[in-house]
């Protein structure tokens, strides 16, 4: 008896532990960046008014998450040789950590899957979307990115 009710108890366990994973898989969360040229590190040259928008979702599964997006931008000094989202907390340059797309058009559209560590990123506000042109190769504009669930 003791040895059914101990098997009963695991299964029990392991019932209540799958229901969580499957609760935290498929959350949504939307995500948005208001990209200027004043928030890019260095400073760009010639793009006063320079700006631009990045928008999207993503939600969770078993690897991290599944991020469709939208990058939309105006007034740069050139075409755009690519656009990123990189780790890093305001001010401060910081790696790549997902290609967005490259080279780029306004109104550009894509998905990408993501770790759980740009997803403790974002969520931290330690990302931003950097844009860069050919006369801005270090980022043209640039806006943290924020996170709603």
């Amino acid at each position: 008896m003791k040895r059914v009710v101990s098997v009963a108890i695991v299964l029990l366990a392991l019932g209540v532990t799958a229901l969580g994973i499957a609760a935290s898989a498929g959350s949504s969360y939307k995500v948005s960046a208001n990209l200027t040229p004043g928030a890019d590190v260095p400073k760009p040259v010639g793009a006063p008014n320079a700006k631009g928008s990045f928008t999207g979702t993503y939600v969770e599964n078993t690897k991290g998450a599944k991020l469709t997006w939208k990058l939309s931008y105006s007034s740069l000094t050139g075409d755009v040789m690519a656009a990123h989202i990189h780790k890093g907390k305001p001010g401060v340059s910081g790696p790549v950590t997902v290609p967005l797309c490259g080279p780029c058009t306004s109104g550009m559209t894509g998905s990408a899957q993501i770790s759980k560590a740009v997803i403790t990123a974002l969520e931290g506000g330690n990302a931003y979307v950097n844009v860069h042109t050919a006369k801005n190769p270090a980022g043209e504009i640039r806006g943290q990115v924020k996170v709603k669930g």
